[in-house]
């Protein structure tokens, strides 16, 4: 799943491939893609993207005096660059590919989505904040006034354990499962901990750890072409995904914990006192 650096990798991409030109044809291809109609997509056509911006995971293509298309790609959903768009419109049918957009170069982008479940969402509005889980969202942990008091102020009534608590978009915008392996390995904690137990000095900890690996994780990706962040991703991460491996801190073999949908990796040494999880395939815990 694309979170918080992928995404802010891509809205620097496309401010760089989409910024000044025209939008002369957006075609959703899977009939599930769409969430909005008024606006209809063809009332970005013929129009200049002036601006991408992104919240937490969402991305929002600004249009000339015009309506918005804002984007979440969901767990599976990509978006792939295209030189040349290929000639004709493209077939619906059972492939990845659910909306395209073309400029007037002859460039533009397809938006893909694998697998069965399709969440990729594609919302056409005058505002952003007509989204309604954008409109949800808590505040960006690398804003500049997203400080450790902030931090600090969302957690000491949060009962949930820290997992659940950051991948709660509604109190922090951006960071998915990932990203909150790897904060809490940084961070030395355990993801069963509670977050309203934490102390002062574990508090900073977890700030220091939440802002230092989204920030290294936006420095690697940027520059790296749209097509090349799932491995960039991949290749950066310490805990997540790599069950089976020693840690890179301790050389201890990564846990996994998995659930009805998802899973998460830790080292038992820096996180959890040397104790395993109980891996309860059918927790509620993170949800």
């Amino acid at each position: 799943m694309p979170e918080l650096p992928e995404v802010e990798a891509l809205k620097d991409f496309l401010t760089e491939h989409l910024v000044g030109h025209e939008i002369v044809r957006v075609l959703p291809v899977a009939i599930s893609v769409l969430k909005t109609y008024d606006p209809p997509p063809t009332s970005v056509e013929g129009r200049e993207v002036t601006a991408v911006r992104r919240y937490g995971k969402f991305l929002d293509l600004v249009t000339d005096s015009g309506p918005h298309l804002v984007t979440h790609l969901a767990r599976a959903g990509w978006l792939q660059w295209r030189d040349r768009l290929p000639d004709g419109p493209p077939r619906p049918g059972k492939g990845p590919l659910a909306l395209r957009v073309a400029l007037e170069t002859g460039e533009g982008f397809d938006l893909t989505e694998a697998g069965t479940q399709k969440r990729l969402a594609v919302y056409v509005v005058q505002d952003p904040q007509q989204v309604p889980g954008l409109a949800r969202l808590g505040p960006d942990p690398l804003a500049d006034d997203f400080d450790e008091q902030t931090f600090a102020g969302l957690l000491k009534d949060e009962r949930r354990r820290l997992k659940g608590a950051l991948r709660d978009q509604s109190l922090i915008a951006g960071v998915g499962n990932a990203y909150s392996d790897e904060i809490l390995h940084a961070a030395k904690m355990s993801p069963y901990k509670l977050a309203a137990s934490l102390t002062p000095e574990e508090t900073t900890r977890l700030y220091e750890a939440l802002r230092t690996t989204l920030t290294e994780a936006v420095e690697r990706s940027r520059g790296v072409a749209a097509g090349r962040l799932k491995a960039e991703k991949k290749s950066g991460l310490r805990v997540h995904g790599r069950t089976g491996e020693p840690c890179p801190v301790c050389g201890d073999t990564i846990r996994e914990v998995s659930f009805s949908d998802s899973s998460l990796q830790y080292c038992p040494t820096c996180q959890t006192g040397g104790k395993p999880l109980a891996d309860r395939r059918m927790s509620r815990l993170l949800k």
